[in-house]
């Protein structure tokens, strides 16, 4: 359990990294940032290592990076451009 929640604090911290690196215009801070992807890995191993139970390491790594994810893209922010309609209303 221990190198799963190691494993899970690297991929969240991964993530992070990644989505300040491409998309830092779209996020908050980058301590925000990077606090919701290294809990949200951590909570997902949680997830995923109770759901399956044990002995299943490359599964909860995955459960992981998913849910990691899932809330990293939570805090992205609607993009400055605004997109033209072609009709007024």
């Amino acid at each position: 359990m221990l190198l799963e929640a190691l494993g899970s604090v690297l991929i969240g911290l991964a993530l992070s990294w990644a989505a300040t690196r491409h998309l830092a215009e779209r996020l908050p801070s980058r301590r925000t940032v990077f606090t919701t992807g290294t809990l949200g890995a951590l909570f997902g191993a949680y997830v995923t290592h109770v759901a399956l139970g044990p002995g299943h390491e490359p599964a909860t790594l995955i459960g992981s990076a998913a849910i990691g994810a899932v809330l990293l893209s939570l805090l992205l922010r609607p993009s400055t451009r605004r997109l033209h309609r072609a009709l007024p209303f």
